[in-house]
């Protein structure tokens, strides 16, 4: 049996459903300009839940373009956590 477009009596996707889109999310975060592989997907229930640390905001930004475009209709928490990268505004002493 294909379970594919089936939908639950709530209107959303069956579980296996969302997993396949996880995955296909997971492949385009670590492919392409992107090549972002600090950052995770896990299905939590009927959400899903972004975890991680990417190098910029831009970065960041453009992986929740892409949750967008592949989990339409599916809740997503974000958790990404943006890593300081500038230089330092002063020297450092040593004593």
């Amino acid at each position: 049996m294909n379970s594919h477009g089936e939908q639950h009596a709530s209107g959303t996707p069956p579980a296996g459903g969302l997993e396949y889109r996880v995955a296909h999310l997971r492949d385009r975060l670590a492919a392409g300009d992107l090549a972002e592989l600090g950052a995770r997907a896990e299905v939590r229930g009927q959400a899903v839940l972004l975890t991680g640390t990417v190098p910029s905001a831009h970065c960041r930004d453009e992986i929740l373009r892409l949750a967008g475009e592949e989990l339409a209709g599916v809740e997503v928490h974000c958790d990404l956590v943006v890593a300081e990268a500038s230089s330092p505004d002063h020297a450092e002493e040593l004593t």
